[in-house]
């Protein structure tokens, strides 16, 4: 009988290879990343806890790290995702989602990394710490 795998959620990570802070959050998601695959697939007949405890890890998720810039239209995204109270932790200097456009087109080193973006769960947040970017990949498993 076949049975259809879901796809994998995909994380985003916009990448400052220099930045302390972004080396950070990278390592958070590759460990949450590493440790969400270990589970997945761990052998049917052993332990179970993450079966009856799904809240305690975060479910399998594809993590893509990039140095790129987002595009204009990913960027709108993510602004979207942050809301309009967070925007100038996305773009500097940045108040709403016109102007943090405008100043984007300007340059594009006016976007704030690292940026974490869970695409397929519309979340997206400007920060490296631990706290943060647990809450914001573990909320999903309470909504699964």
């Amino acid at each position: 009988m076949f049975r259809f795998h879901k796809t994998l959620d995909i994380v985003t990570l916009f990448h400052k290879a220099g930045s302390p802070a972004s080396t950070r959050a990278a390592t958070i998601l590759k460990q949450v990343s590493a440790n969400a695959t270990e589970t997945a697939t761990e052998d049917q007949a052993s332990d179970h806890s993450h079966q009856t405890h799904p809240n305690r890890s975060r479910q399998e998720f594809e993590l893509n790290v990039t140095e790129d810039p987002p595009t204009t239209d990913q960027l709108q995204t993510i602004l979207e995702y942050v809301g309009k109270d967070k925007i100038s932790s996305v773009v500097n200097g940045a108040t709403s989602i016109n102007e943090a456009l405008k100043k984007f087109k300007e340059s594009n080193e006016n976007f704030k990394r690292p940026v974490i973006v869970d695409w397929n769960n519309g979340k997206a947040l400007a920060s490296d710490k631990e706290s943060e970017i647990l809450k914001m990949l573990e909320q999903v498993n309470a909504k699964s």
